[in-house]
């Protein structure tokens, strides 16, 4: 993988393997204050192309429980694809059905023209002009993975929802030990920033989110919070599958002289 210019970053001749692969899949339930509002889930799909580019294809989903269905359904599905080094975006898809708010998007990277193409419903706004390395929402959490974490650390990376490019900022807080569905993990706690996410987050001044990775060189999100106008949500992890494996630890034998 190529190394990453982040805030604070150095080269490396040799970075680090990627802490995710092909066949993983990470389940979060979702809650709404205490009551169970749905769950989401997050795959990393098996690589394809992207025009004639190889492309790791990653993918959410999330929907409501029946009961939540009621007040509020939610049908939302995203389809992120970049390249293989991670370092941009290809492609970007977004379902969105949330209550009577319907949306079929799709952001389309041109990277010899540098420019993103946003339609919904297959209706093109004007493009957008992109930074180097842009990221789509999506597609940039899974960047964020690829970093190794350290307290006090800023990670900078543009970022496009393909109406707007922002310089996307996530800020690494403090390690610290959480329990999570009755499992406790070692992690650190990120805050990106959210001052330019729309939805109910626009419209909350004290707004916050806040992710636990483990500490671990998957970086594995363990427990999503956060705090918007109409209370506040959690996303915990449910059960974690085609997790990349546990390096392999050498060592010498130490024997008495």
């Amino acid at each position: 993988m190529s190394a990453m210019p982040f805030s604070g970053a150095t080269a490396h001749a040799d970075p680090p393997p990627l802490p995710f692969q092909p066949g993983e899949k990470l389940k979060f339930d979702l809650k709404w204050e205490f009551v169970k509002a749905g769950e989401a889930t997050l795959r990393v799909l098996s690589a394809e192309n992207v025009g004639d580019v190889p492309a790791y294809h990653f993918q959410m989903t999330a929907e409501t429980t029946s009961f939540v269905d009621v007040f509020y359904k939610v049908r939302d599905r995203i389809d992120a694809f970049v390249d293989t080094d991670v370092t941009r975006s290809l492609l970007y898809k977004k379902k969105q059905r949330e209550g009577k708010t319907h949306r079929d998007i799709m952001v389309q990277f041109d990277w010899e023209k540098n420019l993103a193409q946003y339609t919904n419903f297959n209706k093109p706004k004007p493009p957008v002009e992109l930074l180097p390395g842009t990221f789509d929402p999506l597609s940039a959490f899974y960047f964020a993975r690829t970093v190794a974490p350290a307290p006090g650390m800023d990670v900078k990376r543009p970022v496009t929802d393909g109406k707007d490019v922002v310089m996307g900022r996530a800020e690494f807080i403090r390690r610290e030990r959480i329990e999570v569905n009755g499992k406790t993990y070692d992690t650190f706690l990120i805050e990106p920033e959210i001052e330019h996410i729309g939805g109910v987050f626009e419209k909350s001044d004290d707004a916050k989110i806040q992710v636990w990775v483990t500490a671990d060189h998957r970086r594995i999100p363990v427990l999503i919070k956060s705090k918007v106008i109409v209370g506040s949500f959690r996303a915990e992890l449910e059960s974690a599958a085609g997790l990349v494996p546990e390096p392999v630890k050498s060592f010498k034998e130490e024997r008495p002289e």
